[in-house]
This record gives C-alpha cells, sequence and structure tokens, in this order.
C-alpha cells in the first residue's frame, strides 16, 4: 500500500472508533424510593372503532366490487 492509501484508512478507522466510543451510554442509577415507571398506553375503545370501521369499508368494497 501506498502511505496515501494508509493515511486514508487510519482516518477512516478514526472517525469510525470515534462513533463507537461516542454511542456508549451510561444508565441511570436505579433508585430504590422511585417507583417504576407507568407501562405503555392502553388499547381502549378506539381500537375497536377503527376495526369496525375498517371491516365496514372492505364489506362496502367487497359488495360493489360483486355487483360489477
Amino acid at each position: 500500500m501506498i502511505i496515501q492509501n494508509k493515511k486514508i484508512l487510519t482516518s477512516i478507522l478514526f472517525v469510525l472508533i470515534s462513533f463507537v466510543c461516542v454511542a456508549q451510554s451510561v444508565p441511570e442509577p436505579v433508585d430504590a424510593n422511585r417507583p417504576p415507571p407507568p407501562p405503555g398506553l392502553p388499547i381502549d375503545a378506539g381500537v375497536l372503532i377503527l376495526a369496525g370501521i375498517g371491516l365496514t369499508y372492505g364489506v362496502s368494497k367487497a359488495l360493489k366490487k360483486n355487483k360489477l
């Protein structure tokens, strides 16, 4: 390898190693007195309404397709 290629390869490796070092994160310390975080969003009636609308739309499309 010529010196130019070695310099480019060294520079690329240096940048990649820098990214890996920055990507390491330190987790927060666990506090025994702090309650656990709440669970994710609940699945409410909105999902059932959306499924009903989708079912109605699908049935109407199927009926229109059969009429043609």
